[in-house]
């Protein structure tokens, strides 16, 4: 621990014998969000000692110092351009906050609050790789303080899961969740892929009564028997109230063609579902609708919401949205361009194009990138840009030859 305060102070520019007396308080374990292994915290409690008012000055000169009421003001009640508070100072606060969770996870798992009152707590599925879980998102607040009226609402309820996508050996833990959830329950479906729906048939039996709201053409591609009771679709610019708290849809498609994102409006925390993910860009999913169209118009959407985290149900939450949402756009940009010159080069083909624009990827993960492949493609055809001796028909047809993984 001494070791590691005389890199705090050498970092800030402070003579080490500035460090007084300083204790463990607690130990906070990051959940396995992967791909990368997880950032286990410690945290100490102490005073600095000076000498003199000189040097004391010259250490409040370093960081913004603000009280307790105010970090909780800028987690709680976010205005656009707000400074953040990240989630270890979150963490420390969450004793204080009248928001944090007051329902009971079961203890063999390790999530993250942020902010507080939003649980993102990833569970193993059937999702692509690098990723190994996908996040289920909960929000519980049993004892929400000003009540709003939910005749405007869409659905309302005293709980929220979104996207329950874990495995069939993670059942048991699911239904012990739910069941430790309030009753009237609120289900949201980004979109139907199996990583993000496997569990329904959990939360079905746990809580017949729970309702579910997912967009039209996701609502479509979920299997009859995996859903039975009570739904509803929903559309951009509905609204939910769960618990007091106001949560808008913003329709986000570009994944698939029912893809949608909720925004928790307090705290301006957009949860994004797989537009965005923790590590590298999303796969478009052609046979379902996704188009590189509707993603960069998704991605200009988000920008202009101007979210002051983003949530993805895979991987770490983001706390730099803009710098995401245009690092994704430059990526899509530049990858669209070697595209096309893969095409001017002379590829006729899926492959030749995936072989080529692709060349700098691990050819494991070709499979998956034949479908932004196409995606790409198509947006090229969309915009007029590809060569007149380039025949996109036979491309097409060379589409329904299935790689070999």
């Amino acid at each position: 621990a001494r070791s590691a305060l005389d890199q705090v102070m050498s970092q800030v520019g402070l003579p080490s014998e500035n460090i007084g007396h300083w204790v463990y308080w607690k130990f906070v374990e990051e959940p396995d969000f992967g791909p990368g292994s997880p950032v286990h915290t410690v945290f100490i409690l102490g005073m600095f000692k000076f000498e003199d008012k000189n040097m004391r000055d010259s250490c409040l000169e370093l960081g913004k110092w603000i009280s307790v009421c105010s970090a909780l003001r800028l987690l709680l009640e976010v205005n656009p351009n707000d400074d953040r508070v990240g989630p270890l100072v979150a963490a420390m606060l969450s004793s204080d906050s009248s928001k944090a969770v007051n329902w009971r996870i079961p203890p063999m798992f390790h999530f993250q609050e942020y902010p507080p009152g939003i649980c993102i707590l990833p569970m193993r599925s059937r999702t692509a790789k690098p990723f190994h879980t996908t996040n289920l998102v909960i929000m519980a607040r049993v004892n929400a303080g000003e009540d709003i009226e939910c005749s405007a609402f869409i659905a309302s309820g005293d709980a929220l899961i979104v996207d329950p996508g874990c495995c069939s050996k993670f059942h048991a833990e699911l239904e012990d969740i739910v069941a430790a959830l309030p009753r009237k329950l609120v289900v949201f479906i980004t979109h139907h892929h199996y990583d993000h729906v496997d569990g329904l048939s959990v939360i079905q039996k746990c809580n017949p009564d729970a309702l579910l709201l997912a967009h039209e053409n996701t609502m479509s591609r979920i299997g009859k028997d995996a859903w039975t009771s009570g739904s509803a679709k929903i559309s951009d610019c509905d609204e939910i109230c769960i618990g007091g708290e106001r949560l808008r849809v913003i329709f986000a498609p570009g994944h698939t063609d029912g893809h949608v994102a909720l925004l928790h409006v307090s705290t301006n925390s957009l949860v994004v579902g797989d537009h965005c993910v923790g590590q590298g860009s999303a796969v478009l999913d052609v046979t379902s609708g996704g188009n590189m169209k509707d993603y960069f118009q998704t991605t200009y959407r988000f920008l202009e919401l101007s979210p002051h985290v983003l949530i993805p149900m895979h991987g770490r939450i983001n706390f730099w949205p803009k710098r995401m949402l245009c690092g994704y756009l430059k990526h899509r940009r530049d990858r669209e361009r070697s595209i096309l010159n893969a095409i001017e080069s002379g590829a006729q083909t899926l492959f030749d194009i995936v072989v080529k624009s692709y060349s700098d990827v691990d050819a494991k993960l070709w499979l998956y990138a034949s479908s932004n492949v196409r995606v790409h493609v198509d947006h090229l055809a969309y915009q007029g840009k590809l060569p007149k001796e380039f025949s996109y028909q036979k491309f097409l047809k060379t589409c329904e030859v299935q790689f070999l993984s």
